[in-house]
């Protein structure tokens, strides 16, 4: 006979809800401050919602909070292949070897990466980041904007090392068809879930 697999979490109170949230640097994306570092509850206060993946924590931008395990399971779930995409500063000026290295997946130490979109993109306007990037005057630096499909721990700053050029800033911007657009640093907005 068997058993019933017990719940995560306690069923979903009300409509399901998804909010987006402009995650500063030197964030948690958890609730809970550890003993060097603020956790999302420092800037939420958000009752039942729960972290629809994860971003480092010196990394900047979007990240989606649910009540909906489904919505969950399909924004983080590898199989579903939801884009990504991030716009990263690099130390160096990439060349366009380097950049079809990116395109067609690079071999990490946790085995090869699916191909990524990438481009060099102008300096986005950003808000600024506190504390500031550390840029060295005798070294060029560029952006890219770079869009993936999986979310292994801190992939794409280990996929722009491993062709040469250092990440000096990383900000997700979007997830899926959900953008960062006009929302500032610790400020979050509702936005509407998708239709099952």
């Amino acid at each position: 006979m068997s058993r019933p697999r017990p719940r995560a979490r306690a069923a979903r109170s009300g409509p399901p809800r998804l909010v987006a949230f402009n995650k500063p640097m030197n964030v948690l994306s958890q609730f809970t401050d550890d003993t060097h570092w603020p956790g999302l509850g420092r800037h939420l206060d958000l009752p039942g919602l729960y972290p629809a993946g994860r971003l480092d924590r010196d990394s900047e931008g979007l990240l989606l909070l649910t009540n909906d395990g489904g919505l969950q399971a399909r924004l983080t779930d590898p199989k579903h292949k939801m884009p990504k995409t991030y716009l990263v500063q690099v130390e160096g000026g990439p060349q366009e070897d380097q950049l079809e290295a990116l395109r067609t997946g690079v071999t990490l130490k946790d085995g090869p990466t699916r191909p990524a979109e990438v481009t060099r993109i102008e300096p986005p306007e950003l808000w600024e980041r506190d504390p500031p990037v550390r840029v060295r005057l005798t070294v060029p630096d560029a952006w890219l904007s770079m869009t993936i499909r999986e979310g292994r721990n801190r992939q794409v700053r280990r996929m722009v090392a491993h062709v040469g050029l250092p990440c000096l800033r990383l900000v997700r911007w979007r997830i899926g068809p959900y953008a960062l657009d006009g929302l500032e640093p610790g400020t979050w907005r509702d936005l509407e879930p998708p239709r099952r």
